[in-house]
């Protein structure tokens, strides 16, 4: 039984490959995005449980596509977690402030990822961030 869909958005082909492993193996279904458009996409065609985002994206930043989410009710509830190398305070209130359910920091960690992603998945089902 899958653990629930993510969709991973992000553009480096190691830490795409990387994450998308550490999920799989831990019994997530992953479909993938490398860019905010196809993010957009993808999260409307297919509704994920959550979705990891890079901020820096080719094309519009993943700042612009959690907004475009957020603006459409088919997905506006799907919790949409920051993936990024930033990891300056500053740089994760800013992402919390401007919307994102949660904070990851790049690298992962492949021990700890998949329960960070589980408690991030819990979150959402309880209705946000501590539930």
């Amino acid at each position: 039984m899958s653990e629930g869909t993510v969709l991973l958005v992000e553009d480096n082909p190691r830490n795409l490959k990387l994450a998308r492993d550490v999920l799989e193996f831990a019994g997530f279904a992953v479909t993938v995005a490398t860019t905010g458009e196809e993010a957009v996409t993808e999260a409307t065609r297919n509704v994920p449980d959550l979705i990891l985002m890079d901020l820096q994206l080719p094309g519009i930043s993943g700042h612009t596509a959690l907004a475009r989410l957020r603006d459409d009710p088919r997905t506006a509830g799907i919790p949409i977690v920051a993936l990024t190398a930033f990891a300056m305070s500053a740089d994760r209130d800013r992402a919390l402030s401007t919307g994102f359910d949660g904070y990851l920091e790049k690298p992962i960690s492949v021990r700890e990822f998949p329960e960070q992603v589980r408690a991030h998945l819990r979150a959402g089902r309880l209705g946000g961030p501590g539930g």
